[in-house]
């Protein structure tokens, strides 16, 4: 089991229950699932660049890459229905906390000019996202191998009924905001 799921169950659930009053153990906010997400506008030219993309994120989550397709075509962007442009990943149990306990203790301390995470990416039901301007944060990443530094989106799932009971979960999971 993951250091920080049994941190999470041994230690976090009962200051939750204390802190935010909560009457039943059921009612405790918990982590559902994490998604991972990299587009690329280079796609349209190279749909090969792809392939380097799922690569990069298959080692940072260890889990494998799904490619994303276009919903609808933008010609002004050279953009058809259907084509290839970015990739994702949705992690859940394990690798979800593993991914988290990584993010924490050692890409997010990597950022340049770090000063926390901004509270303004909660979405009103719990859930929290975040972008990462640089995938070489992670130390899975070989600086020498990647081609271009890209961005990418994580968006942190809970149970949680609102923002406040979201925030004091990922708080006391160590995740770092601003004061």
């Amino acid at each position: 089991m993951n250091r920080l799921k049994m941190q999470y169950d041994q230690e976090i659930k009962k200051e939750l229950i204390k802190k935010l009053g909560l009457k039943n153990v059921m009612e405790v906010p918990r982590l559902e699932k994490i998604v991972v997400s990299v587009c690329t506008s280079e796609a349209v030219q190279n749909p090969k660049i792809l392939n380097s993309v799922v690569d990069e994120l298959t080692a940072i989550t260890g889990q494998k890459a799904v490619m994303t397709k276009s919903k609808k075509a933008i010609s002004n962007f050279k953009l058809r229905k259907g084509l290839s442009i970015g990739a994702r990943v949705t992690l859940r149990k394990d690798n979800m906390w593993s991914f988290l306990d990584r993010l924490n203790n050692l890409a997010l301390p990597r950022v340049r000019d770090f000063r926390g995470l901004p509270s303004k990416g909660f979405d009103g039901k719990g859930n929290y996202n975040m972008g990462l301007k640089e995938q070489i944060v992670f130390p899975e990443i070989n600086y020498d191998r990647i081609e271009k530094i890209r961005g990418m989106n994580i968006t942190i799932c809970t149970s949680a009924k609102n923002d406040i009971h979201g925030r004091a979960l990922l708080e006391s999971l160590g995740v770092p905001f601003r004061k």
